[in-house]
């Protein structure tokens, strides 16, 4: 069969979307598994099915490789395809019992398949230099609360604050809002103002700084999106002005 017409194959929408069908039925088969009595039962039915999918999965990968070729490794996603079905085929023994139930991984090739799925992935790595800066500012304000409780509290409370790790643990728990108001209220009885180092450490952290790291990520998405226009503009204008010189190719033969 001739490359191009492999290429309308594995480019045409119904190739996409039965790959997704089968990504999804292949994630629930993973999920049955999880079941002892459901495998007891049907267990050799839905092996079996899961091993069809996995050779149709490399059969896909196959026939985008003939069609890319060398193109093929430059895509990130392509690469992404090969390894989570790749990790299906390691040895089912204990040295490799996590890449094993790492198979559920293929349900994330669901991203690669939708380009708005794959639009948020990258912009999301896009974000990455600003959560970079984010996250070593939560860091420093992480750092500096931990001694000052630890100084603060760690005599009488050494169970949430009688170290260092101890207290970036606690401030851990309470930055995400987990059972906080207990721990302040119980280190209130002692230190009745402590609520406000509490209430300032809950602002600056958890509300402060995590908004910042939405901010980045929707900006960062926001930029992505934007280029994408720009570079359809591009292209229309690029055809557009090959379609003039075309016109005026041909009313110049006409002429």
């Amino acid at each position: 069969m001739a490359i191009g017409k492999l290429k309308a194959i594995v480019e045409a929408p119904w190739f996409s979307k039965t790959i997704m069908v089968l990504i999804i039925l292949n994630a629930v088969i993973l999920g049955i598994e999880t079941y002892p009595a459901i495998m007891a039962e049907y267990g050799d039915m839905l092996k079996a099915i899961d091993h069809l999918i996995l050779w149709i999965f490399v059969a896909e990968l196959g026939l985008r490789l003939m069609v890319y070729r060398l193109r093929f490794f430059r895509d990130p996603w392509s690469i992404f395809d090969t390894v989570v079905v790749l990790i299906a085929f390691m040895p089912a023994n204990e040295a490799f019992a996590v890449l094993r139930a790492a198979r559920v991984l293929r349900v994330l090739r669901l991203i690669s398949i939708f380009p708005r799925l794959r639009r948020v992935i990258e912009g999301l790595i896009g974000a990455i230099p600003g959560i970079g800066s984010i996250g070593a500012i939560l860091i420093i304000v992480y750092y500096v609360f931990a001694v000052m409780a630890t100084k603060l509290y760690g005599i009488q409370y050494p169970e949430w604050f009688g170290s260092l790790h101890g207290s970036f643990f606690t401030l851990f728990q309470i930055m995400t809002l987990e059972g906080w108001a207990d721990i302040v209220r119980e280190i209130m009885k002692t230190h009745p103002k402590a609520w406000i180092f509490f209430v300032i450490y809950i602002l600056a952290a958890t509300f402060t700084v995590l908004n910042l790291f939405i901010a980045v990520i929707v900006d960062a998405m926001q930029r992505k999106h934007q280029a994408e226009e720009q570079e359809d503009q591009d292209t229309i204008k690029r055809i557009e002005t090959e379609l003039m010189k075309l016109h005026q190719k041909i009313d110049a033969m006409k002429k």
